[in-house]
């Protein structure tokens, strides 16, 4: 049994059909149906159901899945492995971001990393949270910052930030002039939100319910700069981070939120039970750092 068996088989089960298979990997059927027919002669058993119409794996497919994605992500780790025991502080991250976060901090402190480790790369992602989620479960992304609460099973997570969110709308608005509302009193407003990709999106619905009302999603947007201009046109009203806000024009005004006040919470996460390369470690170890120095000099 060779490692592109265990690599052919996990790209069938991923794609369901042999024929997608062959076209990811850049083989012909047949070579493929060819390797799986010897990999289930070795093994003696079937990992798929041939009397299913769609490629279901067996009990056996099973723990051969989980066993050969194992030994795969070992073998594809092992570079880095080597790199790492030898001291080499090369490497690149892929970190996910939301794109309704003020990143000026985080460019920061990248800043102020790559000093330290100049041959190390990055790649930034703009999404939202749960996208970010999604694409570190499927190692898509090394780290990324996402909204609390999240997965502590799934997830390592320390804690980045926390902010008060509040009312946006146009200086003609009615509630332009004031220094606070209730929540209560934008149940006949329409809403511009973040899109569904958003734990914002979520969390503000919910938080609306509580108060009693659904609120009226008239306009939904991944883009906080979307956001602004459908509000200076006046679509509608939305709840934004207080750190979003001051970037904003002064065409429009920020609204304290009260009963209930609403504020969230953001975290750095990484996958748990993933092997996590060296200069990921690192990255992650020097943010925490900087993190705890600065908490200690604002207290």
């Amino acid at each position: 049994m060779e490692i592109k068996h265990m690599i052919y088989f996990i790209e069938i089960v991923k794609t369901g059909s042999m024929t997608k298979a062959a076209e990811n990997l850049y083989i012909s059927q047949p070579t493929i149906s060819k390797l799986l027919r010897d990999l289930e002669a070795e093994l003696e058993v079937e990992l798929f159901d041939r009397h299913k119409r769609k490629m279901i794996l067996t009990d056996a497919g099973e723990a051969f899945l989980h066993q050969a994605k194992e030994i795969v992500r070992l073998y594809e780790n092992l570079p880095a492995e080597m790199d790492n025991l030898l001291g080499i502080r090369q490497g690149h991250i892929k970190i996910g971001l939301p794109t309704i976060m003020n990143v000026t901090l985080f460019t920061h402190l990248l800043g102020k990393f790559h000093e330290s480790y100049p041959d190390i790369s990055f790649e930034l992602l703009e999404s939202g949270s749960k996208k970010i989620e999604e694409s570190i479960r499927n190692e898509e992304l090394d780290v990324g910052v996402t909204v609390l609460p999240t997965d502590t099973e799934a997830f390592h997570q320390f804690f980045w930030l926390e902010e008060q969110l509040k009312l946006v709308v146009p200086r003609s608005h009615k509630f332009a002039g004031r220094e606070k509302i209730e929540l209560i009193e934008l149940k006949e407003d329409d809403f511009i939100l973040f899109s569904e990709d958003f734990v914002l999106n979520d969390r503000i619905t919910e938080v609306c319910k509580t108060a009693g009302f659904i609120p009226k999603v008239i306009a939904e947007s991944s883009q906080w700069y979307f956001i602004e201009q459908m509000i200076l046109s006046s679509l509608g009203v939305s709840i934004l981070p207080e750190s979003i806000i001051n970037m904003l024009k002064e065409d429009v005004v920020g609204v304290e939120i009260e009963n209930p006040s609403i504020s969230w919470q953001l975290a750095i996460i990484w996958k748990k039970n993933s092997y996590t390369s060296f200069v990921t470690k690192e990255w992650l170890k020097y943010i925490q750092e900087q993190l705890m120095f600065q908490r200690k000099n604002n207290n």
